[in-house]
């Protein structure tokens, strides 16, 4: 049945695919999508926990046949990744104006997807990845919400297939290994590769795959390509797309690769926590200081992406240590944060289309919207954003608790090398997970709770359910999770034969492989919460009794009372954290006044302010500057001078001759 539906949804978006090509209205194609996605969600939760088996597809490669096969984890993150994009499919881009477009690249996207999940051979599975960029590409430019998009989209494009010749080339090693002809076949490890083979390859994958999910220093296509997007474009970019990544990565990392107790693997190891690590805490500064809700999106999803990185690299070194229980830990753990990453991200990337459907604008800025939205909106919406901001009881608090929970039990490795990399990423992560908090309350109190003098009609009841059920959808996967850990039972099945799972979990209270470490229980606390808030309410309740109620102006500072002009704005609300990390962000500001006619009367004070990108000006300008410099040199091969070409084809086939006589 779980195979029918996978089919099923393959065909509804190669049919969406031929409606806007013929022109078909807009609703057809947007149907087609959405019963594709809907066939997807259905076939990953039939198929959990056992997945599919390989099956073989009618079309062959170099004499080979095809096959698609979906692990428990593929099916995981795929179903949790399908659900805000078929929302997404379902509500479309606030442009009509190119909503076939939009809804081209969208069906190339999630082909791609469903692709990068199941197929296992090199050759099929490279052409998915490329139509996921494709995909992506195409629904940026039909939004057409900015004009420097096609900047941004060949930045991203660039990155992109830089990490796509990275793939090939550790492809093409690894077949070199297994002997697979045309690198067709990776249904199992190469065993026989060299440490420094192994560490190279490995690296070359983490750079590869790393580049859609944004590990340094690829995260920064995040804000420019996001930021020309719609929040319908971003919600698939940071679920299914994210998430396909990601499944590759550890695909690559965990059943590819060769293991062992190597000082190569233990370097591999270090190198993807470091990496993680890092991404995450500079992905979660320059969130924090953004003013447009999808450039603040994308890169919190870059440092999501990086936290479960990071939880790669600690499965590498548990088990290069033999510790295949805590292996498998690490694994479930990065698979479980993705899927709570999946749907809160979903739902604030659609919410912040409601904005600007609202407002004309995703700038994050005081406009009382909350009080004229209907009310699933704002739940949605907190729901979401406590979830990312590791609020109790939602799934990004427990899943944020199992990663932290994972490190800490870095002491069991031999090596202090491997214990140290733990204990830092764990301060690493901590300091990320305080960042986040802060960036998911300015974005929460100002751009939703901010009062404001902005008029324009709240968000539309469409979107503001579509938000409401993610949002909840957060909600019920942390409350339920003791009994959804189950359908991950043979996630861990290439890793450990011990059942991990099983040991995440102690009746209704999680842990992490033993309750004597440590536990919670989600399922508990959405019940305690609202009792211990009953506490506080009665002191309020017995301390008004008897007493009116006075009422204050707010003071504003001597000024006269202006809400306006007294609000705080995302800039000020970050000026703290921008002044102590102004080593990394390298702050930039300008003022300049303009007069009118005499020096003394000023007619308008322009100011403008922006953080320097950290890698932009010393790793890509220089690489940009390079190509324009050897383009210039080789622009004489384009002179048209008919002798010169002559010269050219007759010193090539000398060298083919000389190289046929020496060989």
């Amino acid at each position: 049945m779980a195979t029918d539906l996978l089919q099923a949804a393959a065909i509804f978006w190669a049919f969406a695919l031929a409606s806007t090509l013929i022109g078909a209205h807009a609703l057809i194609t947007r149907i087609l999508l959405v019963l594709g996605a809907a066939g997807g969600i259905l076939a990953a939760f039939v198929a959990l926990p056992h997945g599919i088996a390989p099956l073989a597809l009618p079309v062959t490669l170099a004499g080979q046949p095809v096959f698609v096969r979906y692990t428990p984890a593929a099916l995981w993150l795929m179903g949790f990744g399908l659900i805000p994009a078929a929302i997404a499919c379902g509500l479309g881009t606030p442009v009509p104006a190119g909503g076939q477009r939009w809804f081209f690249g969208a069906g190339v996207a999630l082909i791609g997807a469903l692709g990068v999940f199941g197929l296992q051979d090199a050759v099929s599975f490279l052409i998915a990845w490329e139509l996921m960029s494709l995909g992506g590409a195409l629904m940026i430019l039909a939004d057409g919400l900015d004009r420097q998009a096609g900047r941004a989209v060949l930045f991203m494009l660039t990155l992109l297939e830089a990490g796509a010749v990275a793939l090939l080339l550790a492809m093409l090693l690894l077949s070199r290994q297994s002997g697979a002809m045309a690198f067709v076949g990776f249904l199992s490890p190469v065993t026989h590769l060299s440490g420094i083979g192994a560490f190279f390859i490995g690296f070359l994958l983490l750079a590869g795959f790393g580049a859609k999910l944004g590990i340094l220093p690829f995260y920064e296509w995040f804000p420019g390509a996001y930021g020309s997007a719609s929040g319908a474009t971003g919600a698939l970019l940071s679920g299914v797309i994210l998430n396909a990544a990601f499944f590759g990565l550890g695909r690559a990392l965990l059943d590819w690769l060769p293991h062992g107790h190597t000082t190569e693997v233990l370097a591999l190891g270090v190198v993807i926590t470091v990496a993680g690590v890092f991404s995450a805490i500079l992905a979660a500064l320059y969130a924090f200081q953004q003013e447009d809700w999808r450039t603040m999106l994308s890169l919190s999803s870059a440092e999501n992406a990086a936290i479960a990185v990071t939880m790669l690299g600690a499965a590498v070194l548990f088990r290069r240590d033999g510790l295949l229980a805590l292996a498998g830990l690490a694994w479930i753990v990065a698979l479980l944060h993705l899927a709570s990453h999946a749907l809160t991200k979903g739902a604030l990337f659609l919410g912040a289309d409601g904005v600007y459907r609202s407002s004309g604008s995703y700038h994050i800025t005081q406009r009382g919207l909350m009080r004229r939205s209907p009310w699933p909106l704002g739940v949605g919406l907190l729901l979401a954003a406590m979830s990312l901001a590791s609020l109790p009881p939602q799934a990004g608090f427990v899943t944020e608790w199992y990663v932290f929970e994972t490190v800490f039990q870095g002491f069991h490795l031999t090596g202090i090398v491997g214990r140290l990399t733990l204990a830092l990423a764990g301060a690493g992560l901590a300091l990320t997970a305080a960042i986040a908090l802060a960036t998911f309350v300015k974005l929460f109190g100002l751009a939703l709770l901010g009062n404001g003098k902005d008029r324009s009609p709240g968000v539309a009841w469409s979107v503001s359910l579509g938000v409401f059920f993610l949002g909840f959808a957060s909600l019920v996967l942390a409350a339920g999770m003791p009994h959804w850990l189950l359908a991950l039972n043979a996630a861990s099945a290439g890793i450990s034969s011990a059942p991990v799972v099983t040991s995440m979990r102690s009746g209704w209270l999680l842990v992490p492989l033993s309750a004597s470490f440590a536990f919670i229980s989600p399922s508990l606390l959405i019940i305690v919460m609202p009792l211990l808030a009953l506490i506080p309410l009665a002191f309020l309740a017995i301390s008004a009794r008897g007493r009116p109620v006075s009422r204050v102006p707010v003071w504003f500072g001597g000024m006269r009372e202006d809400a306006t002009r007294a609000a705080t704005t995302a800039l000020s609300f970050s000026n703290a954290l921008r002044t102590f990390y102004s080593f990394v962000y390298r702050p930039v500001l300008q003022a300049r006044r303009e007069h009118e006619g005499q020096p003394y009367f000023v007619k308008r004070l322009i100011f403008n302010y922006r953080i320097a990108p950290l890698f932009g000006p010393y790793l890509f300008s220089p690489v940009t500057r390079g190509v324009w410099y050897v383009s210039g040199k080789l622009r004489a091969l384009q002179s048209g001078n008919l002798n010169f070409y002559l010269v050219l084809i007759g010193a090539l086939l000398v060298g083919i001759l000389a190289l046929s006589l020496f060989r």
